[in-house]
């Protein structure tokens, strides 16, 4: 299931809303990640959402560079680093990753980063949920 359909894109501004006034968040260098768990009305584990700063990168291209390698990077490996360890159907995880890197990044370093940031979630989570 490597697909990245509309329906795992977080989308919703009351969804956002919420996530960033009650998420908990931690930074991994260049991504800075937000999450929290809502109910679940769908068959979807997770939402996320890809967030580039229009101050840190004022051409509009730059910015889509960037969201198209974290997205890419998100795409192949959200199955064996993200959904094996959701296997509550009740709830929903959504996703921020703000990038907020100085500079443009290869795909293989934004791979080898939203490979360790997704672990760190993991284990983030597996803490959450053991307290």
């Amino acid at each position: 299931m490597k697909t990245f359909t509309k329906e795992e894109r977080l989308c919703s501004k009351r969804l956002l809303d919420l996530l960033f006034k009650n998420g908990s968040s931690f930074l991994l260098y260049p991504y800075r990640v937000s999450y929290l768990f809502v109910p679940n009305d769908s068959e979807i584990p997770a939402q996320v959402v890809i967030n580039v700063s229009k101050r840190r990168y004022k051409r509009a291209v730059d910015r889509n560079l960037i969201k198209r390698r974290s997205r890419e990077a998100y795409r192949l490996l959200k199955q064996e680093e993200l959904y094996a360890v959701l296997n509550n159907p009740e709830l929903r995880l959504l996703i921020a990753l703000q990038f907020v890197g100085k500079q443009k990044y290869q795909f293989e370093f934004l791979e080898k980063k939203m490979q360790a940031a997704l672990k760190k979630l993991r284990s983030k989570l597996s803490t959450d949920e053991s307290n």
